[in-house]
């Protein structure tokens, strides 16, 4: 797999989705020796199983470990350390760490528990757990979700847990963007694999869950983000800690020149969405047909950032959506298949991003 390529894959199947992936990506030979020491850190920012949005489902890592283990891979660890709020050690139980750990052997380690040292992150100290950095190779697993001081939160942010508590609350009275960013030139982000699964709309902590069913994965964490940033319906320019990491040389947010590789087709990520009342209000809005979840997610992404500026209020009929609009005519609608209407975006699926201009221009 390239630095600037983008891996994605729909579905339901999550394991074997996670194993096709990386396996696609080639991930034993960027590894390489099978006496290397590996970390898989996913983010249980809270004690709460994924389908709320806030962290990472279960088959993903375990997709993962089965991966490794098939390529001779045996030194393996989870590590993680929970937001403040939260102790490592109940989310852990909660998400059903325990049980994993002993069924494939592997072991947990609690970054909250962890030492720590004091390292130069590009002109700023900043404390990093011992044992994250003792890795030969670290797999960040963060959920694609909103954040309500960062905005959007994935790779970059999620290396947040392999920090001291003591750190992260003063992460906060930095206002989070630059620590960020350098936190990023120290701790290690050599694969990562983001569950685009059903991340939250808005907060870490979940609650609002769009459903995706969508794996993605990257080498370069800054395009991570900044691809994440569009499938949400922003501009990279709108999340300030992407384009400090850039400059700090961690590594591209251009997007424009990633190379996009899907496994397979968005309309394989069917499933329906979990109607909170945030996303059944934005619902109300769209007129779907047989949609996939990755199509229609994007949609509630763009009606969310369109009611951020206070332009929904213009959307006098519905916005058409789905498979059940191919061969159809119409005035407005998203996606490929209502390509027979007078207006339509384009894309299988679109970005959220790309919606957002294409509703702000037609409504």
């Amino acid at each position: 797999m390239e630095k600037h390529e983008i891996l994605m894959i729909y579905g339901k199947n999550y394991r074997e989705m996670t194993k096709k992936l990386l396996d696609r990506a080639g991930l034993a030979d960027q590894i390489g020796d099978r006496n290397k020491k590996i970390g898989l850190k996913p983010n249980l920012v809270v004690a709460r199983t994924p389908e709320g949005g806030a962290t990472t489902h279960m088959e993903l890592v375990e997709g993962t470990i089965e991966y490794l283990q098939d390529h001779g891979f045996r030194n393996i660890f989870v590590t993680e350390g929970s937001w403040v709020g939260d102790r490592t050690g109940e989310a852990f139980r909660v998400c059903g760490y325990p049980q994993v750990a002993k069924k494939y052997g592997i072991s947990l380690v609690d970054n909250q528990k962890d030492t720590y040292t004091s390292y130069d992150a590009k002109g700023m100290q900043i404390n990093v757990c011992d044992f994250p950095m003792s890795l030969d190779f670290l797999i960040n697993m963060p959920v694609l979700k909103g954040h309500c001081q960062t905005v959007v939160t994935c790779a970059l942010k999620n290396n947040k847990g392999l920090i001291p508590n003591q750190e992260k609350r003063r992460f906060h009275t930095m206002g989070l963007h630059k620590p960020i960013a350098h936190l990023a030139t120290v701790v290690p982000n050599d694969f990562i694999l983001v569950d685009n699964i059903c991340g939250d709309l808005d907060f870490e902590e979940g609650g609002n869950p769009v459903t995706m069913n969508r794996i993605l994965g990257f080498r370069d964490p800054v395009l991570c983000d900044a691809y994440v940033c569009e499938t949400m319906g922003y501009q990279v320019d709108d999340i300030a800690y992407i384009r400090m990491a850039e400059r700090l040389g961690v590594g591209c947010a251009d997007t424009s020149k990633a190379k996009i590789t899907e496994l397979n087709e968005g309309c394989n990520a069917t499933g329906k969405i979990r109607m909170t009342r945030r996303v059944q209000e934005l619902a109300r809005y769209a007129e779907a047909s047989d949609a996939c979840s990755a199509c229609y997610g994007s949609l509630i992404y763009a009606l969310d950032r369109l009611n951020d500026r206070g332009l929904l209020r213009k959307c006098k009929e519905k916005i058409a959506i789905g498979q059940g609009f191919q061969g159809k005519t119409g005035k407005l609608g998203v996606g490929q298949c209502t390509c027979g209407f007078e207006k339509f975006c384009k894309g299988c699926p679109p970005k959220a991003v790309d919606m957002v201009a294409f509703l702000e221009e037609n409504l």
